[in-house]
């Protein structure tokens, strides 16, 4: 029997599974500007899954590396998502559609 398609399936959900929170406390802290970090962790993971030799962890490096990429676009929808009010905004900072709102009223 190969496990290989079951193994990959599950560590890809899991592994989607944790860049939902990385992604909302990323947006968070530190706004979507964070994005450049999840390209360069994109390419190392895409460059190190070519290199890898072993199927399994080839494949799995491969699904990080694009969910590294997929949230890039994630980070600015959760933007969007804050700014709806469908997630709590940081005090701490301003966002750049504050102004618009206030143009707004």
């Amino acid at each position: 029997m190969n496990w290989y398609g079951i193994v990959i399936g599950v560590c890809s959900f899991l592994i989607i599974g944790i860049f939902h929170p990385i992604v909302i406390k990323c947006e968070y802290y530190f706004s979507k500007n964070v994005w450049p970090l999840f390209v360069l962790g994109g390419l190392v993971s895409a460059v190190i899954s070519i290199m890898v030799d072993n199927f399994l962890a080839s494949a799995l490096l491969g699904s990080l590396a694009c969910s590294f990429f997929w949230s890039i676009g994630e980070l600015k929808e959760q933007e969007e998502r804050v700014q709806k009010g469908w997630f709590p905004r940081n005090p701490k900072r301003t966002y750049p559609f504050d102004s618009v709102e206030e143009k707004k009223d």
